[in-house]
């Protein structure tokens, strides 16, 4: 215990003697000076300290500490070389610098005794030495103190007490029974103070009155009621149910438990959680000892060893862990669950083809010759380069030509060059082996030309694979034969390849950005899809047949268009093609109103978007003599240019409002040094 010395009786001389007694370590034995602060003197008469108005140097010397709060005093006198006991001297300005922090520390220490004091459950504390260092006021009443015990022992305090072997071993007891007096028993849990570096520095006991545990206990729900609650529930599951208690208990099965693992309730209830096991740790006790569910753990159970997933919950009431509640899975079950939706997903696979020749709508010789070119191309082995503008139509060939081949009960897969990144367009259409890059699943996969095998594949936009894909591309149609990303075997593959692109594969090669051979062997077959500029014949019966389809999904009534409106969609350019038409007829007819039937000019709506530009330009002078690809070029460019503008500079928005994918945008802003 620190003695202490405070000099100065005013205000600031107050709040440093009052923080000091909130610390059992310290006891302040003389205050000197003239009282000039009531609460001051309230303090001392409480703590029966002395005081004395002048300063005496014996009694100085009979402290551990002296605090000036005056400044007015010189104290270098008792610090004199050689003096046998020397105080601690705390000057005013060391106390003016400190008051601050004071202030705050004792705010929280108010704060942290409020708490303490308001909780239902008694609380005492002890140092390392057992020196009782805080009680709350419910300990208080429960044990009976009636006098200030801050600095006793414990054993004076409650002289049976096992504070002081939890101080010796360092080990916690819990709900554990304890007689405070004859008439009082307490449920008591003592836990040792460790601080990080593992020092012991106190000890801690909480504790409730046994009358109250059990008033609550009455009123807590227990398992056994929950059991009542739960029982018709789990026993109408499909799924297998198994309940343990906290100690891991099992509490009750359902049914589908004992169809499954083929216990009965006799075998497990009442019984340890692992007694169902027969190859695997168990689950309820793990999820018992974090506190956490578990999904997806795979275990053997039952005398037949049945292979199963568990997904398992702890049962929490109140905050307070109650047990655990798993949900048991046959895995021969969910294999065959899999397994049909895996021939669902196959069947629906085998049927992504689904448009023939008769679905495509015109009458013009441009589109005659090229589905009578599509026919002829789907009899033979051959593959088939499909090109044109985007919105024309190519994948509607495609499946067309698959539907018309020998190859229709077999499956047709497509696959958006541009749309994937090359890495992982690379493993998709080759497959890869297990390992052959971070994420890769450990069996491998196989790729789309194997799943494709004896079937179709259409490879949109074309002109878009790299290099290095196209290599792979070309041994596929030399060798017949692909080898996995990560692999050396080559396997053998024999799938129709039906190849689509918007790009100028000429110039590209020029650009020694797509591979010569490969044109050759893509461009045996090659189709032109008219646009629609091209086939403006086939326009009304195009548009009647959007009508038709729009009315069916919207549930509308329109029965046609009208000639002005006709004329309209006659007279401009079409850059989006079919796929633009469709919309423009879609949208007029979801604005119209619902008795309208005819499809009017003003329905019709401006056709020239932010996007598009003046097509139509006057050449003259020399201009007129570039030859027709440098204009193309030039035109293209400044179109480009226009939307990107537009947009923002967005090149996905640009990229989208001219329907080409980002990878042809990228390619064309550097072509034409437009970022």
């Amino acid at each position: 215990m620190q003695k202490v010395a405070i000099i100065g009786a005013d205000e600031q001389a107050y709040e440093v003697s009052h923080y000091i007694l909130s610390f059992p370590y310290f006891k302040i034995v003389t205050i000197i000076g003239s009282i000039i602060d009531d609460r001051l003197k309230r303090l001392i008469e409480l703590q029966n300290i002395h005081l004395t108005p002048d300063v005496d140097e014996a009694v100085l010397k009979s402290v551990d500490i002296v605090i000036d709060t005056t400044g007015d005093v010189k104290l270098s006198s008792f610090q004199k070389h050689g003096q046998q006991r020397k105080p601690l001297i705390i000057e005013k300005a060391v106390v003016d610098f400190l008051l601050p922090f004071l202030y705050e520390q004792k705010g929280k220490i108010d704060f942290l005794r409020l708490i303490l004091n308001n909780i239902q459950d008694g609380l005492i504390v002890i140092d390392a030495n057992g020196m009782v260092q805080m009680v709350n006021e419910t300990a208080t009443e429960m044990i009976g103190i009636k006098e200030d015990v801050i600095g006793r022992n414990i054993t004076e305090v409650i002289p049976n007490t096992r504070l002081p072997h939890i101080l010796k071993t360092r080990k916690m007891e819990l709900n554990k029974k304890f007689k405070l007096n004859e008439d009082r028993e307490i449920v008591t849990s003592r836990i040792p103070l460790i601080n990080k570096e593992n020092r012991l520095i106190g000890a801690f006991a909480i504790f409730k009155d046994t009358h109250e545990v059990v008033h609550l206990a009455e009123e807590n729900t227990d398992l056994k009621q929950i059991k009542t609650l739960l029982e018709a529930i789990i026993h109408s599951s499909e799924d297998a149910i198994n309940v343990v208690d906290e100690e891991g208990k099992a509490l009750m099965i359902n049914p589908a438990y004992t169809r499954i693992t083929g216990l009965t309730e006799k075998d497990v209830i009442g019984k340890p959680a692992t007694a169902d096991i027969s190859e695997g740790e168990s689950i309820h006790m793990k999820v018992l000892k974090t506190r956490r569910p578990i999904r997806g753990a795979k275990l053997k159970v039952g005398p037949m060893k049945k292979e199963v997933l568990v997904n398992a919950a702890p049962v929490i009431v109140e905050g307070k862990l109650k047990g655990s509640v798993a949900v048991i899975h046959d895995i021969s079950e969910i294999e065959k669950l899999t397994s049909e939706l895996k021939r669902a997903q196959q069947m629906i696979r085998d049927l992504e083809a689904t448009y023939t020749f008769d679905d495509i709508i015109g009458q013009s010789e441009e589109i005659k010759l090229a589905i009578d070119q599509a026919k002829i191309a789907a009899k033979t082995p051959a593959t088939v380069l499909l090109r044109g503008a985007s919105g024309t139509g190519k994948e509607l060939f495609a499946h067309a030509i698959h539907n018309a081949s020998d190859r229709k009960h077999n499956k047709f897969i497509r696959v958006n060059c541009a749309a994937l990144s090359e890495s992982v367009l690379e493993s998709e259409l080759f497959g890869y082996e297990g390992g052959a890059f971070t994420g890769a699943k450990s069996e491998g996969k196989k790729g789309l030309f194997e799943e494709a095998n004896h079937g179709s594949i259409f490879l949109d936009e074309i002109g878009e694979l790299s290099l290095t894909t196209q290599a792979k591309l070309l041994r596929v149609l030399q060798e017949k034969e692909i080898v996995r990303v990560g692999g050396t075997r080559p396997i053998p593959v024999d799938v129709r390849i039906i190849a689509a692109t918007n790009a100028n594969l000429e110039k590209k090669i020029r650009e020694k950005t797509f591979r010569e051979d490969l044109y050759y062997r893509l461009n045996r077959l090659p189709i032109y899809i008219p646009s629609l500029k091209e086939r403006m014949d086939d326009l009304p019966l195009l548009v009647h047949f959007f009508i038709n389809k729009v009315n069916q999904q919207y549930g509308r009534t329109v029965k046609s268009i009208s000639e002005s409106a006709l004329n309209k969609l006659r007279q401009y350019d079409w850059p989006g093609n079919i796929r633009e038409l469709e919309n423009v007829i879609s949208r007029a007819i979801i604005f119209m109103d619902i008795s309208e039937q005819i499809i009017e000019y003003h329905h019709i709506g401006p056709l020239k978007n932010e996007g598009t530009i003046e097509t139509e330009k006057t050449f003259t002078g020399k201009q007129d003599l570039l030859p027709l690809k440098e204009m193309l070029e030039q035109f293209e460019k400044e179109y480009i240019k226009h939307v990107y503008e537009k947009n923002n500079y967005n090149k996905t928005k640009t990229a989208k409002q001219l329907n080409i994918s980002i990878r042809n945008l990228y390619y064309k802003l550097e072509k034409y040094q437009l970022h």
